[in-house]
């Protein structure tokens, strides 16, 4: 097998109409092909699922990871004791081929330990920042012991951090944007500043304090935004049934409602949508701003790219992230305001600095390959150092 990395990707089969959340993965994979690697798209399954169908689960997969090179790369492992169904099983490889590879790299903090121990060496990214580790602490997430652990959150393991570090050594990595996928793109001044988001999570106590994962409560708190700028501010939100509610809500405060799933279920509408926005608002999670994690999220890089400045809530102290110059992150709704007036002042030059900080900061080639270096001690970018390292690994 030549140099090969496997990516364990979490529920990209039961979320087929999430075209943001297979990007996440694909930043990763698209990273690791350019410099030089194979990559196996690790996927479980639950055989017999009550209505899901396992063969149009895999086969929607494939589909939707055609476009990218990918359709040929799924391996399947099944998330009980029974095996496989045969109809499903030949899709893909099965979890035997795949731990052949030289890294697992997860992105799923949940995937079981018995798959994680199969393979030689294992990284894990932590894209849940603080929340991760409040969930460790809590006993609500049992990780799997792992050779080496990253983070996207920049206060992980640090003594600012608000939150455990479950006596775990992180590394943090800023998120990665596979930048040819996402070309630099002009728009029309009258397009919106859109999002695309989820509205709802859980809300539990942790150490006498509210840990809120409910996003509309902070998008709430700036409902009265689209008054206070010359703009028009979307929002496309997975709402399913809930929709004609939150719309009858919120439009009438100057708000443009989606359906998240109308505008962005394949990688491909998903990446139009934000293409064709004039930039990004949005908020984040009340429990970034509680555990103060510098959380940015995956979804931004991809507006920063696209040249389309994003204006965000800030969730912490930063060293990566600016709060002004194609990236604006407010505090409160007077630090909105004063941002949108900012970016409209001199719209290319803020549609300049977003792609050059995406450039700069979050370039999934250069991300990949630090990961990588860490990972498994290579020395050198090039796919010939890469082999000569992993197959040392051996």
């Amino acid at each position: 097998m030549s140099a090969t990395v496997c990516l364990a990707a979490a529920r990209t089969l039961r979320y087929p109409q999430g075209g943001g959340h297979l990007w996440v993965y694909l930043q990763w994979a698209l990273g690791l092909r350019t410099l030089g690697w194979r990559v196996i798209w690790l996927e479980g399954i639950t055989p017999g699922d009550p209505g899901h169908d396992g063969r149009e689960l895999v086969a929607g997969l494939v589909a939707r990871l055609k476009p990218f090179g990918l359709a040929d790369s799924i391996a399947l492992f099944s998330l009980t004791d029974e095996p496989l169904p045969p109809d499903v099983a030949q899709y893909a490889m099965d979890l035997d081929a795949a731990s052949e590879a030289d890294l697992l790299l997860n992105l799923w903090h949940s995937l079981p330990s018995s798959v994680v121990r199969r393979f030689r060496r294992s990284a894990f990214i932590d894209t849940d920042p603080g929340l991760l580790q409040v969930w460790m602490t809590r006993g609500d997430v049992r990780l799997a012991p792992h050779d080496i652990y990253f983070t996207i959150g920049e206060t992980v393991g640090t003594p600012v951090a608000r939150f455990p570090d479950c006596g775990l050594h992180w590394h943090y990595t800023p998120p990665p944007v596979f930048l040819p996928a996402w070309p630099l793109t002009s728009g029309d001044s009258t397009a919106p500043y859109t999002t695309v988001t989820h509205w709802w999570g859980s809300r539990f106590e942790f150490r006498g304090e509210i840990i809120n994962e409910e996003k509309y409560a902070s998008f709430l708190e700036y409902k009265e935004l689209p008054s206070r700028v010359p703009v028009t501010l979307e929002l496309a939100i997975c709402l399913g049934e809930h929709y004609e509610d939150w719309q009858a809500r919120l439009e009438p405060l100057g708000w443009k409602v989606r359906q998240a799933w109308d505008v962005g279920s394949t990688p491909e509408q998903y990446r139009a949508y934000i293409q064709q926005s004039r930039g990004e608002f949005s908020c984040a999670k009340p429990s970034c701003m509680t555990l103060a994690n510098a959380w940015v999220s995956d979804r931004t890089l991809c507006y920063l790219a696209s040249g389309k400045p994003a204006i965000v809530q800030h969730t912490g102290d930063s060293r990566v992230l600016p709060d002004a110059g194609g990236l604006f992150r407010f505090r409160n709704l007077d630090e909105a305001v004063q941002a949108f007036a900012a970016v409209e002042s001199d719209y290319e030059r803020h549609s300049r600095l977003a792609r050059q900080l995406a450039e700069e900061r979050f370039d999934a080639r250069r991300i990949v390959a630090r990961i990588l270096e860490q990972a498994l001690n290579v020395g050198g970018l090039g796919p010939p150092a890469q082999r000569a390292s992993a197959a040392s690994l051996r």
